[in-house]
């Protein structure tokens, strides 16, 4: 019988802030006169400025608040479906090993076995659900972070004068001084929160649930000998 094998996940920092989610919102909520655009897009050569959108929204005061109860509830997730995931190994490990001492009938294997896979469907069901949960959740409180960014950037670009201002990672090359998310993230947290404390950075995000080890295919039983 071949081992569970169990698949790897993205975090949920690259789910959830990854460049291409971030730029895709970016595009939807659009930005006005402060439009993120690729370097190849831009044809005007007046005064423009890089931003790092993915670390504007995770180094926000809010922004953190949004990663600790977002911890919260996918860590108590995760904990259910590591329960019922290492339940399953323990049935199947037990399987096997009757199967081996040869003491148990065959019949009473199968339906046992038969009883493995359906209930590793349903957990399967279940993960499926959880991870769709999840997503859910994340866009429902990240979502008005990105809105909130981009709304700051469009009030930079208003009162410094920016004709452009790109996503960080769409440029090839830069100068430091055109960088401006720190100025973004104190904005955005002068705007949001008041005289509360500057957020601080590095915070680690909340990891995506793991998914589910599958359990192996019951294995064929030994021919009778003669």
């Amino acid at each position: 019988m071949h081992s569970p094998a169990t698949r790897s996940t993205d975090s949920l920092t690259t789910r959830l802030f990854g460049r291409g989610r971030t730029a895709a919102l970016a595009v939807a909520l659009g930005l006005g006169a402060a439009t993120l655009l690729a370097p190849e897009s831009a044809a005007a050569q007046g005064k423009s400025a890089v931003i790092d959108v993915r670390r504007a929204m995770l180094e926000t005061e809010e922004g953190l608040r949004v990663q600790a109860t977002l911890r919260k509830i996918f860590d108590s997730r995760q904990v259910e479906l590591d329960g019922k995931q290492r339940s399953l190994s323990e049935e199947q490990e037990k399987i096997e090993k009757e199967d081996r001492a040869g003491k148990t009938p065959k019949d009473q294997l199968a339906r046992r076995r038969e009883n493995l896979q359906r209930q590793a469907a349903e957990f399967q069901a279940v993960y499926v659900e959880a991870q769709r949960e999840m997503q859910r959740k994340e866009n429902e409180l990240t979502t008005p972070i990105l809105q909130k960014v981009l709304g700051v950037v469009r009030r930079l670009a208003s009162q410094e004068g920016y004709e452009m201002i790109m996503e960080k990672s769409a440029v090839p090359y830069y100068r430091a001084d055109l960088e401006i998310t720190d100025r973004v993230i104190q904005m955005y947290n002068a705007g949001a929160a008041g005289d509360a404390a500057p957020a601080k950075p590095g915070a680690t995000p909340p990891a995506a649930p793991k998914a589910p080890a599958k359990p192996a295919a019951p294995a064929a039983p030994a021919p009778k000998k003669p």
